[in-house]
């Protein structure tokens, strides 16, 4: 924690938009933080070999910025300095802010200590890294949201980007006064972008509650425009896997509500989904104790039962 520790009391200092970047490498080198120089305006490491030069060596970093003056200052992240990071970007129609938010509003990305304005409207979340294990990092795209661990680099402030003919900086945005915590990267890439459960073999046993458990994660991510289709996917698995209609009505529903659906469309989606799933035959035959029909809870309007706690997500 020392070097995490580092980095968030030296760029919440007042006068930091206002320091060179090269004093910003010398007090973060000086602190154990690892750095290196990124080309001015840009976010290219200016080394041979990247971020894998970055150093601690007070020598070695004033050569670099005696050479490169205007160098962006960048980090590596994970273990070799610490940091582990959640990029919040922006661009075209994807709004990774609404990614992140589903996220923080399912419990998994608290405990950050800064955030950090990006150049392009973005945002980085910087947390402590977790040194026990290694957290890769890890993109998707389709959410706006990366990861940068382990395998990763940043530009922190006071850096600034050249685009669109302008020139913007990173800055930091928020600071947090309470406890850092670290961040779970591989659950949440598992929320932001599941493997939905492969179909299992028919003489093989479902594991329904962990199947439910990864549909559920699956349909809260889904964002505006494919939430119905998801969630009517994920009922379908669920009825083909055995599930009673009643029992994927309560895992699906807090998923589904997460993601931004009414309670009527989720009720009327899954009852959909269950009816394509196991087709009414057109004329049943009459059987002596023959068992009630699979949608047959879907009969009466009955209020939607309270949804229990989706594990991973309340």
């Amino acid at each position: 924690m020392v070097a995490f520790d580092a980095v968030a009391r030296i760029l919440s200092a007042a006068d930091l938009p206002r320091r060179p970047v090269w004093a910003v490498a010398r007090d973060l080198a000086a602190s154990g933080v690892p750095v290196f120089p990124c080309v001015p305006g840009g976010k290219r490491p200016l080394t041979s070999r990247g971020f894998h030069d970055a150093t601690t060596h007070a020598g070695q970093i004033a050569a670099w910025w005696r050479k490169h003056p205007d160098a962006n200052l960048g980090v590596p992240t994970g273990a070799a300095a610490g940091i582990a990071v959640v990029d919040i970007d922006v661009h075209g129609a994807v709004d990774g802010y609404r990614a992140f938010e589903r996220a923080h509003r399912a419990g998994l990305v608290a405990g950050w200590q800064m955030l950090i304005s990006t150049p392009s409207g973005g945002m980085h979340a910087y947390y402590p890294a977790t040194r026990s294990q290694e957290q890769r990092s890890w993109q998707v795209a389709r959410a706006g949201i990366d990861f940068r661990g382990d395998g990763g680099y940043i530009l922190i402030p006071p850096s600034t980007v050249s685009e669109a003919g302008g020139t913007a900086g990173y800055r930091v945005r928020r600071i947090n006064a309470g406890p850092s915590a670290m961040l779970d990267s591989d659950r949440l890439r598992e929320f932001l972008d599941p493997r939905p459960p492969s179909r299992r073999g028919s003489g093989q046993e479902v594991e329904q509650s962990a199947d439910a458990s990864r549909l559920a994660a699956w349909v809260a991510a889904r964002g505006e425009g494919e939430r119905n289709r998801g969630l009517f996917w994920a009922a379908c698995r669920l009825a083909e896997n055995g599930v009673p209609a009643p029992d994927a009505l309560d895992v699906l529903s807090a998923a589904a509500s997460r993601a931004g659906l009414g309670e009527r469309e989720i009720t009327a989606t899954v009852r959909s989904a269950y009816r394509t799933a196991h087709p009414r035959p057109s004329s049943p035959p009459v059987q002596r104790g023959s068992p009630p029909a699979v949608d047959g809870w879907f009969a009466h309007d009955s209020p939607v039962r309270p949804s229990s706690p989706v594990r991973g997500l309340s």
